[in-house]
């Protein structure tokens, strides 16, 4: 395996309900990496793009949901392997979305879509998925001011 020489930048995204419930996608068997794991949605930042507007476009391309409000809930840097051999920072998002309106949009990655309470999340998860939903879930736990 070539190790990823420089970071990359990607946009993680949590969908909600706006009452609790966060939406994940079980992994298939052709996932770039944890195949049958349930996840989050995410997706490489384009040169030129800002936070939001790779939020919307990954929500549409994985989901096929429009992003009603979005909020960029903090960063982490990721380093995965011993050795590392991927680092990338995950700029964090909440995402209101209509769970109507959602569906698999990328057959190829996902091959489940579901809604779930924190207190009742699938298993297995991805090795990610845990600090990432402690970010979520603790904003979306506290109202915006």
């Amino acid at each position: 395996m070539v190790r990823q020489l420089t970071p990359s930048v990607s946009c993680v995204f949590v969908c909600h309900d706006g009452a609790g419930r966060v939406l994940l996608a079980r992994r298939g068997a052709a996932a770039r990496d944890e195949p049958g794991r349930w996840d989050c949605g995410a997706g490489a930042l384009e040169f030129g793009e800002s936070f939001e507007a790779a939020v919307a476009r990954e929500v549409w391309e994985e989901y096929r949901a429009d992003a009603l409000a979005i909020e960029v809930l903090g960063v982490r840097n990721v380093l995965r392997g011993e050795p590392v051999d991927s680092h990338w920072v995950a700029v964090v998002c909440a995402v209101l979305v209509d769970p109507a309106r959602t569906t698999i949009g990328e057959p190829h990655k996902f091959d489940r879509l579901d809604w779930f309470t924190p207190d009742a999340l699938p298993a297995p998860l991805h090795s990610q998925l845990a600090p990432t939903l402690e970010l979520a879930l603790n904003r979306l736990r506290t109202p915006a001011t």
